[in-house]
């Protein structure tokens, strides 16, 4: 009899898993296992975790329903404390496995882990397959060295040549090792979190598959928002403006290839307009971070990038801690970094404008940053994370935060996550420290600095409070 383990990772789905359908098609029993691992949640030297509590209690909620989804088909969900080094060849010896079916991963840490088990165990047949892109990296017209270093010539001559694979349905039912059964997952306690910490963690969204295929349904066909994406997507507030995607793609809750077949299901059912277009765009762009990634390899994380340029960053330890908090004094730049440190979760808008004002106004290495939202980020990717930072340092122009809260009409936004401004009710809420709205009544702390650029988008404001006056 041909017993088989199934080794989740960041595919935490039955949906779309080639890894699990092959395992079943191949194999009389099979074992399922999960590793928390705990290099993840190890304490960096900027006294933060690798990973933080949000990304935690997301990972949490996505494996107590991956548990579920399986015992309901016959299986069961073997979750580990323990480094997969470690726990997994003690399940091989212990249930006499001889395949491994996982899917396959890119990243140093990740390869580092596959490489010591595959040397651990040269008796097991290892089985991996790729799932995290929409184009099969098989399929796509390049090598990992030829990789394009502008999205646009990837993803022109790969929409060409390439084609989405199908989709592997959800298994109905499958034959667990009699003696193996579900454990309990891992106590927040076994990783140094709080009780006060856990309980503090709102997360913006629910993890699992289950909440991801409700969220895909509601944005698509149930509420028909899609349609207006194209012109939402550079908000900040609420839950409707963008698809939420993003959390469930990074755990592999979604596969990028069942959005695309909803998108096309859509686009004949409902409407076919440039928001159709730009999600799926998105999806390739999103392909095409990660390639470009493999492709930069461990330069990725240097404080010079891949293109190795030398900035003489001051790297002041105090206004990293303010941007940390959310007390720079920039109500739009606070109020996304206090969504992000409550519910792992902010806008791209967000992302944008904090990254820009980190490395160009605070003058802080970019890897600092980047750190920091690979600790806090429910949809932590590693490519995309490190990837868009790089892109913020070295290759986009400045983003104006004080113009960019005023274009986007921010003052809700900002009145939701900094309570200390919710008097303010019109635009002097984007630059307070304007109008001797900063006192001891507010306890909101003055600018680090006001930058000389930002002096026509503060004219602007000045304006506007005059005219509505």
């Amino acid at each position: 009899m041909k017993t088989g383990l199934v080794w989740f990772k960041n595919d935490l789905r039955l949906h779309d898993n080639e890894a699990l359908c092959q395992a079943i098609s191949k194999c009389d029993q099979l074992v399922f296992f999960f590793s928390v691992e705990p290099h993840l949640f190890k304490t960096l030297d900027f006294k933060f975790k690798k990973a933080g509590i949000n990304r935690f209690k997301f990972l949490e909620q996505t494996l107590v329903n991956l548990q579920k989804k399986l015992e309901d088909i016959g299986g069961h969900l073997i979750v580990s404390s323990h480094s997969a080094v470690e726990e997994l060849p003690k399940l091989v010896e212990a249930f006499e496995i001889s395949e491994v079916y996982a899917e396959d991963e890119y990243a140093q840490e990740e390869l580092d882990i596959k490489h010591n088990i595959v040397k651990q165990l040269p008796e097991v047949n290892f089985n991996f397959y790729w799932g995290k892109t929409l184009y099969h990296i098989d399929d796509i017209p390049f090598s990992i060295a030829e990789i394009p270093m502008t999205s646009k010539a990837y993803r022109i001559p790969t929409s060409k040549a390439s084609r989405v694979r199908p989709t592997f349905k959800a298994p109905e039912h499958v034959v667990s090792h009699p003696g193996a059964s579900s454990t309990t997952f891992p106590s927040y306690e076994i990783y140094d979190f709080t009780a006060s910490e856990y309980d503090a963690a709102k997360l913006f969204l629910k993890g699992g598959e289950d909440e991801a295929l409700s969220r895909l349904r509601y944005y698509m066909f149930e509420s028909q928002l899609l349609t207006g994406y194209r012109w939402s997507r550079n908000q900040s507030l609420g839950l409707d403006y963008s698809s939420k995607f993003s959390p469930y793609l990074a755990l592999g809750c979604l596969s990028p290839r069942l959005i695309y077949e909803a998108v096309k299901d859509y686009e004949s059912k409902v409407k076919k307009n440039q928001s159709t277009w730009w999600l799926i765009f998105e999806l390739v762009w999103r392909d095409f971070y990660t390639f470009k990634g493999m492709k930069m390899g461990n330069a990725l994380f240097s404080s010079e990038g891949y293109k190795h340029k030398k900035i003489n960053f001051e790297n002041d330890e105090n206004k990293f801690e303010r941007w940390q908090h959310g007390t720079t004094g920039i109500p739009f730049i606070d109020a996304h970094m206090r969504q992000l440190n409550e519910t792992g979760y902010m806008s791209n808008r967000g992302r944008v404008n904090c990254a820009s004002y980190f490395v160009k106004d605070l003058n802080i290495d970019w890897t600092w940053g980047a750190a920091y939202f690979e600790s806090r980020l429910i949809d932590y990717d590693v490519s995309a994370n490190w990837m868009n930072w790089h892109m913020q340092t070295f290759e986009i122009y400045y983003t104006n935060p004080v113009h960019q809260s005023l274009k986007y009409n921010a003052n809700d936004y900002i009145a939701k996550w900094i309570p200390e401004l919710t008097t303010i009710k019109d635009n002097r809420i984007h630059a307070p420290w304007l109008f001797g709205e900063l006192n001891a009544e507010t306890n909101y702390p003055q600018p680090i600095e006001v930058y000389k650029k930002w002096s026509r988008s503060l004219n602007r404001i000045l304006k506007t409070v005059k005219d509505s006056d």
